[in-house]
């Protein structure tokens, strides 16, 4: 078949598995560039003897979860584990991103001698919390980290209970810019508030509860080596998207897991273990792709940081994590609130006045002014496999294939 991006709503339905293979090898080879030329100066050369061996990453698949995977394998040469659930392809229909992905990636690292395994199962169910200490006890021994990387929209409860998640803003009904992706034109969006109840589900959903949940099952289960370190990924962002992100149902459920953060360095304790939330930039992902305002803001940030030549993807900033906050021998850089920065170049003032700048430009009924949409675009399609010069489109292919 002829595969084509369908995208419905924000969403992309197709995923292309040659492009897909050609994002993660794009990924692995940056970083084998980095470890052989250093090619980018703009960050440090790894301690690779503190990295971690054996690496657990719940929501592995794409993203900021990729990323670390491909880090871990490339840099610290670890073995590693994925949970995630994905759609297999069929003859007529394509997998998910995360499914080609996943089967890239595993293919690399068991090429170069690396264990490689994956649970593509719901990461909130107790079975397959089981499943994966079965899995980490028979091949893996114990695990030196625990990466937690989930964006869901539901989590069902062991009492079959489905919890949804929201982005809304809480209290008051918000109005502000954003862009239609597909036009360029800038359009006023109205987001009503949201009630008690999508709060409380929001949290349930994408707060720390399921992170701390693992962390205390595969400990109870003598499964986190001594050192152990976990880290759950989360964002901030400027005080213009705070209404609909920070000050949030997405922002209630980031300070549940900061709170989740401050618990589970007590429960580690027994194992001389720590718990950190990173701060992360805003990217292009599946999930910022379908928030209000925040296309916009992406846009405008892409464009400011590129100029500055501070712009980051996803294993950009995890390199940077890894390489220069989590293993470098010393204690870890925290901010006032015990949390990891690595949206500290984003956050400048030299890029958010320039982000300001061009946001007050911006006109309802206008098409977007000095911003990056084709960049925002751009690397949405990539996330799918879509986008690259190197791949015939037209090319008749099976999606079971890759």
């Amino acid at each position: 078949m002829v595969i084509v991006p369908k995208i419905l709503r924000n969403v992309s339905l197709t995923a292309h598995p040659k492009g897909c293979e050609l994002s993660v090898r794009n990924q692995i080879d940056w970083v084998r560039q980095q470890l052989e030329q250093h090619s980018d100066t703009r960050y440090q050369l790894p301690h690779t003897n503190f990295f971690p061996k054996k690496v657990l990453i719940v929501g592995g698949s794409t993203g900021y979860g990729l990323a670390s995977r491909i880090v871990a394998a490339c840099v610290g040469k670890a073995d590693t584990i994925n949970v995630s659930v994905e759609r297999e392809p069929s003859e007529t229909k394509t997998a998910t991103p995360g499914w080609y992905n996943t089967t890239v990636f595993e293919r690399y690292a068991k090429t170069h001698g690396l264990k490689a395994v994956s649970v593509l199962k719901d990461a909130y169910a107790k079975t397959t919390k089981a499943e994966v200490a079965s899995l980490i006890a028979k091949h893996f021994g114990t695990i030196d980290l625990l990466i937690y990387s989930l964006a869901s929209p539901a989590r069902t409860d062991s009492s079959g209970t489905t919890y949804r998640s929201v982005i809304k803003p809480i209290g008051n009904q918000y109005g502000a810019l954003s862009v239609d992706v597909t036009t360029g034109m800038v359009s006023k969006v109205i987001v009503e508030p949201a009630d008690q109840s999508q709060i409380e589900e929001t949290v349930k959903v994408m707060g720390g509860e399921d992170w701390n949940d693992w962390i205390t099952y595969l400990l109870q289960c003598n499964l986190l080596s001594d050192g152990f370190k976990t880290v759950s990924y989360s964002y901030i962002g400027p005080e213009l998207t705070y209404p609909i992100y920070r000050s949030g149902t997405i922002g209630k459920a980031k300070e549940d897991l900061e709170n989740s953060a401050r618990l589970l360095n007590e429960t580690l304790q027994s194992v001389n273990g720590s718990a950190y939330v990173s701060v992360n930039k805003a990217l292009v992902t599946r999930a910022s792709a379908v928030i209000p305002v925040v296309p916009l803001y992406i846009a405008l940030l892409y464009r400011v940081m590129k100029d500055l030549n501070l712009h980051e993807e996803c294993i950009h900033q995890i390199y940077r994590l890894f390489s220069e906050r989590l293993y470098t021998g010393t204690s870890i850089p925290l901010d006032e609130k015990g949390r990891i920065r690595i949206d500290d170049w984003e956050m400048s003032d030299s890029v958010q006045q320039a982000v300001h700048l061009l946001w007050s430009a911006q006109s309802e009924g206008q098409a977007i002014i000095g911003g990056d949409l084709e960049g925002f675009i751009t690397e949405y399609a990539k996330i799918h496999g879509f986008g690259f010069d190197e791949i015939n489109y037209s090319e008749d292919i099976d999606p079971r294939i890759i």
